[in-house]
C-alpha cells in the first residue's frame, strides 16, 4: 500500500547516512538543498523560515524523529526531503532523545489545510515503530526511499 508520502518525496530528495552534526547544520543543509529545488527561492529565506518555526517549539516529535517544516511563497506544491543522519544529533526533541530521521516538509504559503493534513499524515506514519525501524535499517538512499513510500 503506497501512502501519500510517494506524492511528496522523490528518490533525489532522500539521503541515507547524511554526515550532519547539529540541528543548525541540518537546517542549513535543508535550506541549501531546498533552494536548489525551488525557482526564485533563497537558502537564506528558507533557513530563516525553518529557524523561526523551530523557535516556536522544536519539530523534534520524539522517537528520534524531527519534521522541520515551513511555508514558502515560491513553492507551488508540497514536497519533502528525507534525511537519515549518519549519527543522531540533539534536536531539542520533546522526549529529549537524539534525532536521526529528518522528514522536512515545504508547503505553498497559502496551503494551510494541506500543510496540517500532510504534517498529521507524516506524524502518524512515523509513530509506527516498524516504519521507523524499516527506515533506519535501509541499506542506501534508494532503499530508504522505497521503504519511506511503502
Amino acid at each position: 500500500m503506497n501512502s501519500a508520502i510517494d506524492s511528496i518525496l522523490t528518490p533525489e530528495r532522500t539521503v541515507k547516512s547524511a554526515p550532519i552534526s547539529s540541528k543548525k547544520k541540518v537546517l542549513e543543509y535543508l535550506s541549501s538543498f531546498i533552494s536548489e529545488q525551488i525557482a526564485d527561492s533563497s537558502a537564506d529565506e528558507i533557513f530563516e523560515r525553518l529557524l523561526n518555526r523551530e523557535r516556536m517549539g522544536s519539530t523534534g516529535i520524539g522517537e528520534g524523529i524531527a519534521i522541520p517544516h515551513c511555508r514558502l511563497k515560491q513553492c507551488d506544491t508540497t514536497f519533502s526531503v528525507l534525511l537519515h543522519l549518519e549519527n543522531p544529533i540533539d534536536f531539542d526533541a520533546i522526549d529529549r532523545q537524539p534525532v536521526d530521521l529528518i522528514f522536512a516538509l515545504i508547503v505553498p504559503e497559502e496551503a494551510t489545510d494541506e500543510h496540517l493534513n500532510t504534517l498529521s499524515m507524516l506524524a502518524q506514519k512515523l509513530s509506527q515503530a516498524e516504519y521507523r525501524d524499516a527506515l533506519r535499517s535501509s541499506s542506501d538512499s534508494q532503499n530508504l526511499y522505497q521503504r519511506a513510500i511503502s
